[in-house]
């Protein structure tokens, strides 16, 4: 896997979206969805980048849309040496594009928790609820809830996302769907929390992104990775605390130690921060997948 930083790409296609992370290309009825290293922290994208994150958080999302078989995702063909020919040339590809579904993207992100956790803890603090449900008083910070409950929140291309209820949700996408994609949600979110806790890893909580193509729901964007999800290690799980985490909440740590406002530009990352950022990235997939990376 390349140490260098794929920051951004420049490719002869129509540029159809350039999110924190990813660039998206359109090629006819498809997408070239790549993920470049960006990193972003509090709504930030940070310099320079972590080489290699990108690859890491693609074949993640690939190995866990392959064990969801069931589950209709938006991957139409994942192998470069696959791909048409204008693309096979461009090798900083590799690993970290994938050709998938054109869909109509539910403009709503689907988060499960199982954990009490980010700002799913700031709002329990404030009133016994999370996006409008009620949990037990007397939780803490990182308590294990219950039972998962699905939080939505409105996607935001800028700034943050805001977490809604569930009647909301039903207000903006229609109650038939709102269900169906709670119901995925959860079961995904449990399925994939009791493969994960199998290996020594905690899935506190995750979002997952659907788009509707042919009249059905498919599952888009990336699956569980840390980018988009809570990993925690279950050996050092401690209620009370805010465990160490697989995740990005390393960086979100540094920057926090530097007394930076959190307004543009943030401060550069050391190369130390970089380095240990990727190894934990890479320790996910490994113990996610039983594999390593290559």
């Amino acid at each position: 896997m390349s140490s260098e930083s794929l920051s951004s790409t420049s490719l002869p296609l129509a540029l159809h979206r350039r999110g924190k992370v990813r660039d998206v290309y359109a090629i006819g009825d498809a997408l070239l969805l790549v993920a470049t290293d960006r990193i972003s922290a509090f709504d930030v994208v940070l310099s320079p980048g972590v080489g290699g994150k990108g690859i890491v958080l693609t074949q993640l999302s690939n190995f866990w849309f392959r064990m969801f078989g069931s589950v209709k995702n938006h991957l139409i063909e994942t192998d470069l040496d696959r791909f048409p020919d204008e693309f096979r040339a461009h090798e900083e590809l590799r690993g970290r594009a994938v050709i998938v579904k054109k869909c109509e993207v539910v403009p709503i992100e689907c988060v499960a928790r199982g954990y009490l956790a980010g700002s799913g803890w700031k709002e329990y603090q404030e009133d016994g609820a999370v996006c409008g449900v009620a949990l037990p008083a007397g939780l803490k910070q990182a308590s294990r809830l219950p039972e998962p409950i699905f939080t939505p929140a409105t996607k935001a291309d800028e700034g943050h996302d805001e977490n809604i209820s569930f009647a909301r949700m039903c207000d903006l996408a229609g109650t038939e769907l709102a269900g169906k994609l709670r119901d995925l949600t959860l079961r995904i979110y449990m399925e994939a929390a009791a493969h994960a806790m199998e290996r020594g890893v905690i899935i506190a909580d995750t979002k997952f992104e659907f788009g509707i193509a042919d009249g059905e729901i498919v599952w888009i964007d990336e699956a569980l990775t840390p980018d988009s999800s809570r990993f925690w290690p279950e050996s050092e799980y401690r209620e009370g605390i805010n465990p160490p985490s697989f995740d990005k909440q390393f960086v979100r740590d540094w920057l926090e130690s530097t007394g930076w406002d959190k307004t543009p530009p943030a401060p550069d990352l050391p190369a130390d921060v970089v380095a240990k950022t990727l190894g934990k990235y890479r320790e996910a997939y490994r113990l996610l997948t039983g594999s390593e990376l290559v």
